[in-house]
Formats: C-alpha cells, sequence, structure tokens
C-alpha cells in the first residue's frame, strides 16, 4: 500500500485572519498542523537603513508606522535611546504626559486585538464594541497632535507641546441634527483632561461589557482553552515578552522591573496566566486595560494640579519658543540649525526598551558624533512570537492555527521593518 504524504497548503498572505502579508505554509496531516512555516519579505519597509540618512527627528514619524497600533510606544523607545546618549532630564510633566499617553496607546493596541482576534475566531459584535473606544482614544491623539494615528508627537527631551485647552466640537450637518450634535459633544466642553478624565470613568464598565460578551462564553473557551499552550520555561527560552510571556505565569512587565520616565510613581498591578494559553493570554490583556485605566487616572490628576514646561530648555536639542525666537537673534539661528542640519549626538551606543503593548520594544543605537545615527537597530516583540508559532500550532487543527496567530497580536511593520 502507497505511503500517504502529507500536504502543505498556503495560509495567507491573502486570508484574512493573516492579517495582511503573513504568508504561512502549513504541512497538513488531514486538517492537523504538522508544522507550520511563516514567511516574511512581503512587506519590508527598510526603517533602520532609512535611519542612517535622515537627522534624528526626521526618522521619528518613522517609529510611528512600525507597529501601526502601537504609535507613541514606538516613539517612547526611540526617544529614551537618544536621551540616553544626549545625557539630557526630560521635565517631569513631559514624562506624565508621555506616561498618560503610552497608556491611551496600550488601549487603543488591546482593543484592536482584541476586536479583530474576537471576529477571527467568528465573535462578530466584539468588534465593534471595541471599534466604539477607540473613537474617543483617536481623539485624544488628534486633540494633542493633530493626527489621529502616526502622532509623532514624542520629542527627545520631551513632547512636542503641552495638553490643549479645549476639545473640537461635532458641528451641525445634513446627518446630524442639533440635538444629535449636543449629545456627541456633551463630554467636550471642557479640556483635553476633562475629556480623558470622563473617559477613564467610563471604561471599567465597557471592559465588563466586553467580558460578557467573551469570558463565560463557551463558544470562546473552546476556540481558546488548551490551543497553543506554551510553559514559563519555553516562554522565556523562546524570548516572549509582554502579555505572551505574562500569560505563561511569568511575572515581567518593564514597567515594574526596569521603570522608565513616572512609572516607578504609579501604583498597578502586573497580570499574569497559570496555563499559558490562549485564554490565558486574552484574560491578561483584558486585565492589562483595567490596569492602564488605573495609571491614566494617575497622570490626569498629577497633570491638573502641576503645570509647567513639556520639553527640556536646552536648545540645541529642542527649539526655542516663537517669543525667544523674535527677541533674540541667538535663538532663531539655533532654531534654523535644528531643522535644518539637526542635533548632534555624541560618540556611543544605548540601548532603551518599553513595556510596548505586545512586548520588549527596544531601540539600539550607535552614534559616530553626526547628525544622524550610525546604526539603529530594532528590537521588535513580534518577531520572536512569530518564530514560536511552529511549535504552538502543531498538533491543532487548521481553525486553531487561526486562534494561535491572534492570541500573538502580530503587525507586520514591526516584524518585517
Amino acid at each position: 500500500m502507497a505511503e500517504i504524504k502529507n500536504y502543505t497548503l498556503n495560509f495567507g498572505p491573502q486570508h484574512p485572519a493573516a492579517h495582511g502579508v503573513l504568508r504561512l505554509v502549513l504541512e497538513l496531516d488531514g486538517e492537523v498542523i504538522q508544522r507550520a512555516d511563516p514567511h516574511i519579505g512581503l512587506l519590508h519597509r527598510a526603517t533602520e537603513k532609512l535611519a542612517e540618512q535622515k537627522t534624528y527627528i526626521q526618522s521619528l514619524p518613522y517609529m510611528d508606522r512600525l507597529d501601526y497600533v502601537s504609535m507613541m510606544c514606538n516613539e517612547h523607545a526611540y526617544c529614551l535611546a537618544i536621551e540616553k546618549l544626549l545625557g539630557i532630564e526630560v521635565p517631569e510633566r513631559a514624562q506624565y504626559i508621555r506616561v498618560m499617553f503610552s497608556e491611551i496607546t496600550r488601549l487603543l493596541n488591546h482593543l484592536l486585538w482584541l476586536g479583530c482576534h474576537g471576529l477571527d475566531c467568528g465573535a462578530m459584535n466584539i468588534c465593534i464594541y471595541c471599534f466604539r473606544e477607540r473613537e474617543d482614544l483617536f481623539d485624544m491623539y488628534e486633540a494633542v497632535s493633530g493626527a489621529r494615528m502616526h502622532a509623532a508627537y514624542f520629542r527627545p527631551g520631551g513632547v512636542y507641546r503641552d495638553l490643549p485647552d479645549s476639545m473640537p466640537q461635532y458641528k451641525v450637518s445634513r446627518i446630524k441634527n442639533e440635538r444629535a450634535i449636543k449629545q456627541l459633544n456633551e463630554n467636550r466642553q471642557g479640556s483635553l483632561l476633562d475629556f480623558i478624565e470622563d473617559f477613564t470613568n467610563r471604561f471599567p464598565k465597557l471592559v465588563d461589557e466586553y467580558e460578557t460578551l467573551l469570558t463565560d462564553n463557551r463558544i470562546w473557551k473552546q476556540r481558546t482553552v488548551g490551543i497553543g499552550v506554551v510553559s514559563p520555561e519555553r516562554a522565556l527560552n523562546l524570548g516572549f515578552t509582554g502579555a505572551m510571556l505574562r500569560g505563561s505565569g511569568v511575572e515581567w512587565d518593564l514597567r515594574k522591573t526596569q521603570p522608565y520616565d513616572v512609572y516607578a510613581k504609579m501604583d498597578f498591578d502586573v497580570p499574569v496566566g497559570v496555563g499559558g494559553d490562549t485564554y490565558d493570554r486574552y484574560l491578561v490583556r483584558v486585565e492589562e486595560m483595567r490596569q492602564s485605566n488605573r495609571i491614566i487616572k494617575q497622570c490626569v490628576d498629577w497633570l491638573r494640579k502641576n503645570p509647567g514646561p513639556v520639553i527640556t530648555d536646552n536648545h540645541k536639542v529642542a527649539p526655542p519658543s516663537r517669543v525667544q525666537m523674535k527677541t533674540s537673534m541667538e535663538e532663531l539661528i539655533h532654531h534654523f540649525k535644528l531643522f535644518s542640519e539637526g542635533f548632534h549626538v555624541p560618540e556611543g551606543e544605548a540601548y532603551a526598551a518599553v513595556e510596548h503593548p505586545k512586548g520588549e520594544f527596544g531601540i539600539y543605537l550607535m552614534s559616530d558624533g553626526a547628525n544622524k545615527p550610525y546604526r539603529l537597530k530594532i528590537r521588535a516583540p513580534g518577531f520572536a512570537h512569530l518564530a514560536a508559532l511552529d511549535e504552538m500550532a502543531r498538533g491543532h487543527m487548521i481553525a486553531d492555527a487561526v486562534a494561535v496567530i491572534g492570541t500573538m497580536d502580530i503587525v507586520f511593520g514591526e516584524i518585517d521593518r
């Protein structure tokens, strides 16, 4: 009798659960996965090479486009690395603003992950619920930076500008009448901080809604419990970070173990899983959203009481104010030099990492004293996670490969950088 051979199947890049450009070659025995081989290279952004030709500030918007769901967290790591090399102090108010927006970014990321992960596994409504909240968070981005996604708001030495005193208002149109507009503008009457505080008061109940839809849903549990199990030892050996590592029961969070900016002053808990499966990683990320909400609340309270500068007063690194430029020729020259030539960074190398929504996101910078990096290397959390896809998917069905991809929270911009 002839030997029955396994057959291979191309899963993606066109498959909706492959999230854009993941090509997964599955070796199957019937419908059981024997081997999963992820292929990358369909979205090469060349960010690391491009950075060698750009000034430090010109490379900052590229960071937004790496993991385009965790924009300001990418900027955060990049700015921390430059600040390490420059040896400059960041004003405390700027640190609080950075931490607040890093946590707003974590919510943005986890909401997209939850909506898409649910959608991939067959839960439709959760996606609509999550995108409802993302709209408010995008409004916060827009109010502070002018952009809804690619903010380019963080700067070496602080942030681009202080928080605005008013929120943009909806206007009456053919689609929306006066009554509807009044309702939409109800929580936009004050400052950005008022708007953020209103959101933090509402958000815990909204997370309860997500949990009502999924946590005890038997179909959701059938799709996630016991799928893609990774032991704590194996998670560490595979280079897992973030929720992928904490889901396996390892309590490791850079905000606690290697705090940066003002995270050491924040009161929050680090959720950890027990079983190391897809369901545990779901529970960890949902609890992370609640903890991020706590951090944002603390930042709002502090920022209300403590005005101050939001960027360094070193005008070789940050531009002078408009008033200074109009009264001092020296400051005007600094301004032109900064935006035409950029600032020079002392020779040396530095590595800075942040607790990105997907794990440890690190920037390794090497400077030869010029106005642009000699070398930039990005440590993307998703790259190590994707490498473990074969191990996590073996022995599962094709449909479970979708749940495994979802639990990793993969965005290809950072993986194929």
